[in-house]
């Protein structure tokens, strides 16, 4: 029997503009199989003949953002039923459309920037629109009700620099998805021509030394997945979940971060980047006990 990839044969079949199109709604978990299972692997060969169901739109977001968000839940198991959720930049609100969607019950929507929000989301009741904001010179008494959740997609600075202040403005358990850019975390030296990190070895470091700062500041880490989309300059993402003191059986323990870590890069370069295992060289000096 003829197989193909499920990424062309979903293009295909959900009448998407594009591979890349199609691509994003696998890896947001929107195809299921005729059983019902949810098919999120965008490289995987499947039947020519599988029937496949597209569960929801693509683009059911204001921005894409909300797509990287949506995988996020679903892989670390998080609710927002009734939560009240900080989203630091947001932007057009990809991450604020995505958390009002999964049942948040108030999102402050905090940015530095202004007039990006989407409309229908600056008129929304659940929304408070916190523009022309820098989020590290913020009161915690400034959020009432205080956010349970923070939700963070930011750039041109170090996911480091914001944990601090978001330990300080959120109440317990203190949980955060944030996604993770390399090129924001990396030395100058590490980025190269159009700001890509092209040494997947540098991802795996960025990784491992940001969940150890993180560890020292008293957040312990619930997953490690690498992000649906690539960033608008092609970088390869990713998406980590802290919490804190949150003793749980899930959360990854100090010892297990380098093994994850590489594993999810490998996984990521493959199916973003096509890369075969054996053409991905991971170069990393990193010491866990360090």
């Amino acid at each position: 029997m003829k197989k193909v990839r499920l990424d062309l044969l979903v293009a295909e079949a959900g009448g998407f503009a594009s591979r890349e199109a199609a691509k994003r709604a696998i890896m947001a978990g929107l195809v299921k199989n005729s059983k019902g299972e949810v098919l999120d692997k965008p490289g995987q060969s499947v039947p020519e003949s599988l029937q496949v169901q597209i569960t929801g739109p693509a683009h059911q977001f204001v921005g894409r953002g909300g797509l990287k968000l949506e995988r996020a839940l679903k892989q670390f198991g998080v609710s927002l039923d009734n939560k009240v959720v900080l989203d630091v930049g947001a932007s057009t609100g990809g991450f604020t459309d995505c958390s009002l969607q999964h049942g948040a019950a108030l999102v402050y929507a905090v940015d530095v920037g202004y007039g990006q929000l989407a409309w229908k989301l600056r008129n929304d009741s659940r929304v408070v629109v916190r523009e022309r904001t820098n989020f590290r010179h913020v009161a915690a008494d400034e959020f009432d009700p205080r956010p349970e959740v923070a939700v963070m997609d930011v750039s041109f600075i170090s996911t480091r620099l914001l944990i601090p202040k978001l330990l300080e403005v959120l109440s317990e358990p203190k949980q955060i998805i944030s996604l993770v850019k390399p090129q924001f975390e990396a030395g100058k030296g590490s980025v190269g021509k159009g700001g890509i990190v092209r040494d997947p070895g540098i991802h795996v470091e960025v990784l491992q030394d940001l969940l150890k700062y993180a560890y020292s500041e008293g957040l312990e880490c619930g997953g490690i997945e690498y992000s649906p989309i690539s960033g608008g300059d092609g970088n390869i993402e990713y998406l980590a979940l802290w919490r804190m003191n949150g003793k749980h059986e899930t959360y990854l323990d100090v010892e297990m971060w380098g093994q994850r870590v590489r594993e999810v890069v490998i996984e990521a370069w493959q199916t973003l980047q096509s890369k075969s295992v054996e053409e991905i060289v991971i170069r990393s000096h990193y010491n866990s006990e360090s």
